[in-house]
């Protein structure tokens, strides 16, 4: 922004003094004539460095300009700011005439946000400059002249490229990041935000002239005011749907949804009207499309406002980046009626404004996205942790084991079948708070005494269940033995009589195993443990006529 600011201010600075007089063109009129009144005093004075409204419809209007001392004795460049739809002709001492205008690509007449023309140095640097502003359809934006040397204007017209293109291109750059974003994410905020973008992009390419010099679109500037307009429209409709996903009106501010998204139906219907070849719709939509803008701004100022004091985050955001732009938008609008003149950087601010919203926005949607992401994975782990222990539950255990089972083709997996002994008469005499504690107790015990990598969940009830990948039995038993003591050594009462303990039955996975029968034989060595005094390990013993082909070997866990 503030290379923005010296850009401007060293364009004035450098600008050859000028006085101005303009008339509206009339029947019969010559060159000759109308520079003879303005000697004469006869033509309303301006200040030409100053923004100015002429009336272009009708025949046009006429515009003298007579640069003052110190004259620049080289070639000098007349610019007209900002560049304005419809035709300029530019009179000569020797009658022939030259023609400035925004569908006009090369030559001598190019300038980037401005319309140029190069006087060479052989023409004397106090003649008069004779402008004829042809009619053009719609509103057109006031002007302002200025006259600077050549080497100046080089270095200004670089600045304003360097700068805009820039803005630009962060602006395009942050919409396709968005759709990228909306097609891996299927959020269509992101898209709202990419078509809001594209919109706002496309309508300051068209203001400033962008879209004509230097990407040379020309064949656009016969429909360039509709176009404008539809973009207004399309990028009011697209804000509007945006923001109150983005926002969270929905939650934040709903009393407000409903007519933020009657502002996002309103807007192109508005320009559907226009578009009609029915005069009463025409009529209609030019008399409503104003008021609604500045309406639908406000309203959607009002809901951003209120979502972000009942607690939207993201509704902070869009504030921080939008209101700067609805601020230049309503200066420019001011502009328009003839205020504010000498604030010519307005309308090229708003590029810039455009730019800084962008990358607000973008990191608004940023954290939207982590938002999104960390809110999911809670909910996975809502989803696939128990709600008590922390442990994977049965559904998720279930497909987690059936998963290593595919990997581990060829690998030895142990199955540990872990049931709490007497923890029903623990419940029974101590409450289920005390129950809960335990099971709390327990699982982290386990939790710690197993590898990261083994798969640890809670069964149901009092019942624990635990897959170990490339665990050979000798090392399986160690396991569950090591488990039995540290669940014991947590020393946890049942009564006056027990402590807490567990019983493991361990179940080595065959090349037919499948989970359920894992946990069938794993279940059934458990209840053998059970039944031989309870806080112990006990292997799943080999029924008869199972081959030892039918086992993993130790050889295949090397």
């Amino acid at each position: 922004m503030l290379g923005f600011v010296w850009l401007w201010f060293g364009v004035v600075h450098a600008s050859v003094l000028l006085d101005g007089g303009w008339r509206e063109v009339r029947t019969g009129d010559t060159p000759a004539a109308v520079l003879k009144q303005f000697r004469q005093g006869q033509l309303a004075a301006f200040e030409p460095s100053l923004l100015h409204s002429f009336p272009r419809e009708g025949t046009g209007s006429w515009v003298v300009l007579r640069p003052q001392p110190p004259w620049v004795d080289e070639e000098r460049v007349l610019t007209i700011y900002p560049p304005a739809l419809g035709r300029i002709t530019v009179y000569h001492a020797d009658g022939h005439t030259s023609t400035l205008a925004l569908d006009e690509a090369g030559g001598p007449q190019l300038g980037h946000g401005r319309l140029a023309y190069r006087y060479p140095a052989s023409v004397p640097a106090s003649s008069l400059i004779l402008l004829k502003l042809e009619p053009v359809d719609g509103l057109s934006p006031p002007l302002s002249f200025h006259m600077e040397s050549l080497t100046a204007f080089l270095s200004h017209d670089a600045h304003w490229l360097t700068l805009f293109s820039a803005c630009f291109a962060v602006m395009l750059t942050m919409a396709l990041m968005a759709l990228c974003f909306a097609l891996m994410l299927r959020d269509n905020t992101f898209s709202w935000y990419a078509g809001y973008i594209f919109c706002y992009a496309l309508i300051q390419s068209i203001q400033t002239g962008f879209l004509f010099h230097p990407l040379e679109f020309g064949w656009l500037a016969p429909s360039a005011s509709l176009l404008e307009s539809a973009a207004i429209a399309l990028s009011v409709a697209f804000a509007a749907l945006f923001m109150a996903r983005f926002c969270e009106l929905q939650r934040f501010a709903p009393l407000l949804r409903a007519p933020v998204l009657a502002l996002a139906i309103g807007m192109p219907l508005l320009v559907l009207m226009r578009s009609s070849s029915i005069d009463v719709l025409v009529d209609v939509a030019q008399a409503l499309v104003d008021p609604l803008l500045i309406l639908g701004a406000l309203l959607m100022l009002l809901a951003a406002t209120v979502a972000a004091a009942h607690g939207s985050r993201h509704a902070w955001f869009f504030l921080v980046g939008w209101t700067p732009l609805l601020a230049l938008t309503a200066l420019s609008t001011a502009q328009l009626s003839g205020a504010l003149p000498g604030m010519g950087w307005i309308s090229d601010a708003s590029v810039v404004a455009g730019a800084f919203e962008a990358i607000v926005l973008s990191i608004g949607l940023g954290d939207r996205a982590l938002t999104m992401r960390r809110d999911r994975d809670l909910v996975r782990a809502l989803a696939d942790n128990d709600s008590l222990t922390g442990v994977l539950n049965r559904r998720a255990w279930s497909e987690a084991a059936e998963a290593t089972l595919e990997e581990s083709t060829g690998r030895p997996v142990a199955l540990l079948f872990l049931d709490l002994d007497r923890f029903k008469l623990l419940n029974d005499q101590q409450g289920h708070r005390a129950g809960d504690r335990a099971l709390i107790e327990v699982a982290e015990a386990l939790r710690a005494e197993l590898r990261p990598s083994d798969l640890l969940g809670r069964y149901g009830g009092e019942e624990f269940i635990a897959m170990l990948d490339g665990v050979v039995q000798e090392q399986a038993m160690q396991v569950a033995t090591r488990l039995c003591r540290r669940v014991y050594r947590l020393e946890i009462p049942v009564n006056d009589e027990f402590m807490l303990s567990i019983s493991i039955g361990v179940a080595m996975r065959t090349f037919s195993d499948t989970v359920e029968t894992l946990i069938e034989r794993a279940d059934q060595a458990m209840y053998q443990a059970k039944v031989n005094g309870r806080n112990q390990a006990r292997l799943y013993d080999r029924p008869r006529g199972i081959t030892d082909e039918s086992w993993p070997r130790v050889s295949e866990v090397e």
